[in-house]
């Protein structure tokens, strides 16, 4: 109905002939739209659309080419743990997207600021992928988002495995949350939550991070989250590609890092990312890999 209306205008009756459905089911149609916050008009020779709200689960919905359905809420506890219940009631191939999350949360359980105005979003798929090669859709996600920005004029770069940042300071622009359920041989579900700070003052966030609107000015979230979706949808789609861009995107290689594990912590040059996203360090005693950790860039050291 919105691509009719998009190419409108066009009478009710004309409508329910091309959908096969009546002309009170195209009215009652009309009215959803428009409650939805689709400008559609009302013209001598029908119905048009005039424009399409600037957020919102149908604005996104349509003109996505990913095959997700984007269930929307101005305000949510958390996007991944609703993605979650989802999962857990056997759907996949959803997105809950929200204006505002009053619990979001990050990696290690840290606090996530999520004011109105970001784009927080939970993707929940079941990809071909054997468990241990989840990590390749962190490092997709943080690829999608990177590429997401570009279009609307920023450059930034992914501190591994996750952080996508902008500037010299290296202000924290997105982060992501990967979760996921399965057996020893296949992924049943995986979910990709994404915060990415957008249409935010940068007084609602945290130190060390910045938004768009601080940098660009308000954008599009509609169209954005759209190149978000689709991006990420395309890399997830094709995992043996995300290496070659993460590295192309990297802020990470060929820096002085150290890295918290869970038992350790390591310090070194970053050198290389391996497949499915492990973090290859030269320290002082060889080479070390890390599949998962904290990580912080050092400044270099003088000679």
């Amino acid at each position: 109905m919105l691509d009719a209306l998009a190419s409108g205008p066009v009478s009710g009756p004309e409508m329910a002939a091309d959908l096969d459905i009546s002309r009170t089911a195209v009215w009652k149609h009309v009215e959803a739209l428009r409650e939805a916050g689709f400008d559609i008009e009302s013209r001598e020779a029908g119905y048009a659309l005039a424009s399409s709200p600037e957020f919102g689960g149908l604005a996104v919905e349509y003109g996505l080419e990913a095959p997700y359905e984007i269930e929307f809420h101005e305000s949510i506890p958390s996007t991944n743990a609703r993605a979650r219940e989802r999962a857990e009631a056997g759907e996949r191939d959803v997105v809950v997207l929200a204006d505002e999350q009053t619990g979001g949360r990050g990696r290690l359980d840290r606090a996530w600021a999520s004011p109105s105005g970001g784009i927080w979003c939970s993707l929940l798929v079941s990809p071909d992928l054997p468990p241990a090669h989840a990590p390749i859709a962190t490092l997709a996600a943080a690829v999608a988002v990177v590429e997401a920005v570009e279009t609307v004029g920023v450059e930034a770069g992914i501190k591994w495995p996750n952080d996508v940042l902008v500037g010299g300071e290296e202000r924290k622009l997105a982060g992501i949350l990967t979760e996921m359920a399965g057996e020893h041989d296949r992924i049943d579900w995986l979910i990709v939550g994404i915060g990415l700070n957008a249409n935010v003052d940068r007084e609602a966030l945290p130190a060390g991070a910045t938004g768009l609107r601080a940098l660009v000015g308000d954008v599009d979230r509609r169209t954005l989250t759209q190149a978000l979706l689709d991006g990420l949808d395309d890399r997830l789609g094709a995992p043996d590609s995300v290496l070659e861009a993460w590295t192309d995107h990297s802020l990470t290689l060929g820096r002085r890092v150290r890295v918290e594990t869970q038992s350790e912590t390591i310090v070194g040059k970053a050198v290389d990312v391996s497949f499915p996203g492990t973090l290859v360090i030269e320290t002082e005693r060889g080479r070390r890999t890390v599949t998962a950790g904290d990580c912080e860039h050092l400044r270099p050291v003088e000679d």
